[in-house]
Parts: structure tokens; C-alpha cells; sequence
């Protein structure tokens, strides 16, 4: 690039004016002076965390299996968020389980016990596939007594009653006496419930989510991630767990925070299945 041109300025021919004295230097540096207004340095804005990602969709977490400790049960009474406790009939606490969960402000479900294909116990006050259905409706109406009043019922095992359209019938013809809903457990492929209920008109929900299949905390948080991602991409989740998990509680409510923060609505169990807002 050619070198930056200057202005020279014109000659001067006036006379020339005597030459100054040059001043003697000042003894002392002339002291340097701070404006009085002089902008600050302001400190670093500590670093912003990241947004969550938006999303939606309704989670229902359920907990089964209360009634036979009362100790594990108290941690999931302080979870901030809806949850449904279901309570198992004929245990040392099953009545003083329900009622510390209705007054801890969460919602009770009767846990009903009911025969599996594999044999297994399913505990006092359960439904066999041989019972008569006048049996079905005592055994129900004593274990209601019991822990109720109860804002919905789920099955405790089942996997032979609920695959069986006659003992479902009384079951669920129950259900719509009491007016209030039934979770199915699904603890079979095989399950008849909503076939039945649809032609009972019985308002029915059912399980999506196992999260404690294994109860080490990684795998629950897998099985939870993994609801909440279905819940995301079909609406809504339904979360069955068990009160005597002994970190699950405590994962629920680690999590809790984020997923209202993610833009997740948590509902209880019948809230969720009657289509009413918590």
C-alpha cells in the first residue's frame, strides 16, 4: 500500500516572534488526579445455569405394598409432590398406615391381594380364583373396612384373577359401587381388566413403569428416566413402586425439583384416571 499521505501546512513569513523562555522544571511532579466519577470495575456476574429443557406430560407415581413397616413409609409422606400410597389389608399397620398417609395429605389406595399363576402368597385378605362371587365382594368390603375410606383400588400380585373375566366382573362391579377407580397392576400380558371395564363403564388406569424391579438407585433412576420419556412422547406415565425400596424415596425427591422444572406435571393415581386436575 503506497505510504500514508500528510498535510503539510503552508510556510509561515510573518516575523517571528522572540523565542520563549523555557520554564524552569517544577521541584515537585505535578500529582495526577482521579476523576471523582470514575467508573468501578464491576465483578464477574457469576455463571447462569443452564435451562432444563422444556417438556410435558403427566406422571402418576404409586406405592405399593404399605402397611407392614411404618418407619419406610414416613419418608415418602414428606415427598412435595402428588402420590398415591396403596396399602395392603391384614398387616400389623395397615389401618395406621392409611390413616398417616390421608393425613400427610397424599391419596390411599387399597392394595388388593389376588391370586398369581405362579402360586405365590399374595397375604391376608386375598381373592382366589375359586371363591364365589358373594366371597370376592365380603372379602372386599372387609378389607375396605379396614383401610378405607380409600380413593381407588390396584392389585397385589393377580396375574390368575386379573386374566379372569368373572372374578374381574365382581371386582370391578365393586369398584363402581364405591365410585371410585381401579389401576390395573398389569402383572400379565393376559389381563382382561380393560375389556372388562369398558363394558362395565368403569374408569380404569393402568401401569406403565416398574421402577424398582431392581433397587439399586442407577436402575431406578434408568426405569424413572425412562417413564418420564413416555410420558414426554404419549402423554402420560404411571409409576409403580414399593415402599419398602430404601432409596427410592429419596430419589423421588432428589428428582422432583427438575421435573417440575422440565415442565412434567405430577398427578395422583385417581386424579389422573377420572381426568381431573390435581
Amino acid at each position: 500500500a503506497p505510504p500514508e499521505k500528510k498535510d503539510i501546512p503552508a510556510r509561515d513569513v510573518s516575523p517571528r516572534a522572540p523565542a520563549a523562555v523555557p520554564a524552569k522544571p517544577s521541584e515537585k511532579p505535578a500529582p495526577q488526579m482521579r476523576p471523582e466519577n470514575a467508573p468501578q470495575a464491576r465483578p464477574a456476574a457469576p455463571p447462569q445455569r443452564p435451562e432444563q429443557p422444556r417438556r410435558s406430560g403427566t406422571v402418576v407415581i404409586v406405592i405399593d405394598d404399605a402397611g407392614n413397616n411404618l418407619a419406610e413409609l414416613e419418608s415418602f409422606l414428606r415427598f412435595p409432590g402428588p402420590l398415591t400410597i396403596a396399602v395392603l389389608p391384614g398387616l400389623p399397620h395397615s389401618a395406621e398406615a392409611a390413616r398417616r398417609v390421608r393425613a400427610a395429605g397424599k391419596e390411599v389406595f387399597l392394595h388388593q391381594p389376588m391370586e398369581a399363576l405362579g402360586g405365590q402368597n399374595p397375604g391376608p385378605g386375598a381373592i382366589n380364583a375359586d371363591m364365589s362371587k358373594q366371597e370376592v365382594r365380603d372379602i372386599l368390603a372387609r378389607n375396605l373396612a379396614e383401610i378405607g375410606p380409600v380413593a381407588g383400588m390396584n392389585n397385589h400380585q393377580g396375574s390368575k384373577i386379573t386374566s379372569d373375566q368373572r372374578a374381574m366382573e365382581t371386582v370391578l362391579e365393586f369398584c363402581r359401587e364405591q365410585g371410585f377407580p381401579y389401576l390395573d397392576s398389569r402383572t400379565t400380558a393376559d389381563t382382561v381388566v380393560p375389556v372388562v371395564a369398558r363394558r362395565l363403564n368403569v374408569k380404569i388406569g393402568e401401569r406403565n413403569t416398574f421402577i424398582d424391579n431392581d433397587s439399586e438407585k442407577t436402575a431406578m433412576s434408568k426405569a424413572i428416566n425412562g417413564g418420564l420419556d413416555r410420558a414426554f412422547k404419549q402423554g402420560s406415565d404411571v409409576m409403580i413402586g414399593h415402599a419398602w425400596s430404601p432409596e427410592l424415596a429419596s430419589l423421588l425427591t432428589e428428582l422432583y425439583p427438575s421435573l417440575i422444572e422440565q415442565g412434567y406435571t405430577l398427578a395422583s393415581a385417581s386424579a389422573y384416571i377420572m381426568g381431573v386436575k390435581n
